[in-house]
């Protein structure tokens, strides 16, 4: 069952609608991946979850309740955690301490989290210590998507997060984004390395102009011949 879901999603940024009757949903437990080509409404579409845009139409719902009236901040409070693509790291503070800022929103005791994070990344247990802006392109992603699970989000969402990586680290980064599904969340990704995403989505969505272009499962997409040839170099 779908957990979080946008229904006939049209909005902008106060001109005309870039999304256009989109239709984007995610389950626990799952990954979707949002591909298309530039300006085709990836990163406006999640905006729109996030509350960051003028919506014209359509309906969010997270775990059945309508979000639509909430700010980001409330949305971030009912679950939704994310990860940008850029600026996505305080760099002058330590791993740690940029962990401790992604808990901003709880007043409990945040160690356990913190251990599970470690667990998941084990490379920021060994340079917590060490300032973010040291660290490599890979790693710092790892301390964004950290920091986005230290508010224990039932939803996770990522913007390009292997924009500028090398394809190992992209392997492992996908690797991790897996390990968080596992643990029973909701991921949503948007993508430009659209073919190695489909790989690992259970769900894919190609966004066209704003509108929704092909929907399947990451294997299906990956075998339309339309796709391919389209969106995926053939």
């Amino acid at each position: 069952m779908s957990y979080l879901v946008g229904k006939n999603l049209c909005g902008g940024y106060g001109g005309p609608d870039i999304l256009k009757d989109c239709n984007i949903e995610v389950a626990k437990g799952e990954v979707v991946v949002i591909v298309g080509p530039n300006g085709a409404g990836k990163s406006t579409a999640m905006k729109a979850f996030l509350g960051m845009l003028q919506m014209t139409g359509g309906s969010i719902t997270l775990g059945g309740e309508d979000i639509m009236h909430m700010s980001p901040q409330q949305r971030v409070r009912q679950g939704i955690g994310f990860v940008p693509q850029t600026h996505n790291v305080f760099t002058g503070l330590t791993v740690e301490e940029n962990l401790e800022m992604g808990a901003f929103i709880r007043d409990d005791d945040i160690s356990g989290t913190m251990e599970e994070i470690y667990e998941l990344f084990p490379i920021l247990k060994e340079k917590r210590f060490q300032a973010a802006g040291e660290l490599s392109g890979g790693q710092r992603q790892q301390v964004a998507v950290g920091r986005a699970m230290m508010t224990r989000p039932s939803v996770l969402m990522l913007d390009e997060p292997t924009a500028g990586v090398s394809p190992i680290v992209m392997d492992e980064l996908f690797d991790r984004i897996l390990e968080v599904k596992a643990r029973d969340v909701a991921v949503l990704m948007v993508e430009q390395n659209a073919r190695q995403a489909l790989e690992i989505a259970d769900k894919g969505y190609v966004l066209v102009m704003g509108e929704n272009r092909f929907t399947g499962t990451g294997a299906e997409l990956l075998a339309d011949n339309d796709v391919r040839k389209s969106f995926l170099g053939g």
